[in-house]
């Protein structure tokens, strides 16, 4: 997003989001009537509100997934509280956005479990990203195991697949973010 009103609720909320008259990136209207074109232009208008400053450390290839996945994942972990030092959290899936959420929740002092269909996903879950733990959803013995050890889960898979299951992994009052 690149402007909102600055002055309604939801701004006012810290959520611009959801203002109704955002200007998103690409394929919106400025003030004065011109398009947006996002990462089709060769520069951009952007407030500097919704402008984040990249210091000179940090590579462009490494602050980039930051800016997309990172956020995806980043702000339901903050936004609903389960971003604690010593929660157990449960990140389903480990593409893209699972990474990242492992890598934040992990930063965030949570012990974290990867919650995967996919058995051959275990090494690069606990060894590379350094999550605690490693569920394989498929076998209903792990997932027995685990009925009622998490505070809170993020679902990063966008596919079809049965969420019901996650359900039982969580506390009493644990949150299950999708």
């Amino acid at each position: 997003m690149v402007d909102s009103c600055r002055s309604c609720e939801n701004c006012d909320d810290n959520v611009e989001n959801y203002c109704p008259q955002l200007t998103v990136t690409c394929g919106a209207k400025y003030r004065d009537g011109t398009i947006t074109y996002g990462g089709y232009s060769d520069s951009m208008v952007a407030d500097e509100h919704f402008v984040i400053l990249i210091p000179d450390n940090l590579p462009l290839d490494v602050a980039g997934p930051l800016l997309c996945a990172g956020v995806t994942v980043y702000s339901p972990l903050r936004n609903f509280g389960i971003d604690k030092p010593g929660m157990n959290i449960g990140v389903v899936g480990l593409g893209g956005l699972g990474h990242m959420a492992v890598k934040f929740a992990k930063a965030f002092g949570a012990n974290v479990t990867v919650i995967s269909t996919s058995p051959s996903k275990e090494k690069e879950a606990i060894e590379h990203l350094g999550a605690d733990s490693f569920l394989i959803s498929r076998d209903p013995d792990q997932m027995q195991a685990a009925m009622g050890t998490l505070h809170g889960i993020i679902d990063t898979v966008s596919a079809s697949h049965p969420v019901l299951p996650l359900i039982g992994l969580l506390k009493t009052n644990g949150k299950l973010v999708m």
